[in-house]
């Protein structure tokens, strides 16, 4: 039931050419896979690919994995308005656990890797949850920019960063090679779009309302309960 629900859902999202990866991730037709399983790149955050950039308790019954741009409207309009409330609601009591991965569509958002690796080394210093926050409500400043560069420098500060160290990870070539093993896991769990979110082996796609949210995940959270 739950997966005929997923694949019924459908909602406008970010739709384009993906990060260039070194397979294709273009096409869609493929089994669905765990997003947090990519092929391991080696970078700093190795150990663990989402390291820093996962809330909730390590037990709860429900693993969400959020596939996103940082770029992307709908991904925005997702973070400022319904985030809070599933957050409040599910991974705040421990029933649910949410994970980010970055999924930059870079024909259409050029800015977004960048933005993607400024959140991946937050995740390093503790603080990629706050400069999630400040990138998508400050998206309209720095999504026209040619160069972003200074303006994501600035962020630092207001989430308590230490500037030398986010410089040192933005300039390691490890970065973007992490960024685009986010990229190949969430093309490989089947996405196409962002935002999309993988939910115990379905997809949910679009930046839904509220109500679909808590729709799925009270009917996973009934069904395990009933185990």
């Amino acid at each position: 039931m739950l997966r005929s629900a997923l694949m019924a859902l459908t909602m406008l999202g970010c739709t384009a050419g993906l990060l260039n990866a070194q397979t294709d991730t273009t096409k869609t037709a493929r089994p669905k896979a765990d997003p947090a399983k990519p092929a391991q790149a080696k970078t700093d955050t190795a150990r663990s690919p989402l390291a820093g950039r996962i809330r909730g308790s390590a037990s709860a019954p429900v693993t969400v994995y959020e596939m996103s741009d940082f770029q992307c409207p709908y991904c925005r309009e997702f973070a400022l308005n319904t985030f809070p409330a599933i957050a409040s609601s599910y991974v705040a009591t421990g029933r649910a656990r949410w994970a980010f991965s970055n999924f930059p569509l870079t024909n259409i958002h050029p800015n977004a890797v960048a933005a993607a690796e400024v959140g991946l080394c937050a995740a390093q210093q503790g603080g990629f949850w706050r400069v999630h926050d400040l990138l998508y409500q400050h998206q309209d400043v720095w999504a026209p920019l040619k160069e972003p560069a200074a303006f994501f420098l600035t962020l630092a500060d207001s989430a308590k960063l230490s500037k030398p160290a986010l410089l040192a990870c933005l300039q390691s070539p490890s970065t973007e090679d992490a960024i685009r093993a986010d990229a190949q896991g969430a093309s490989r769990s089947g996405a196409s779009s962002t935002p999309t979110f993988y939910i115990e082996g379905g997809l949910l796609v679009g930046a839904q309302p509220l109500e679909v949210f808590r729709q799925v995940l009270d009917s996973i959270l009934r069904a395990k309960r009933g185990r």
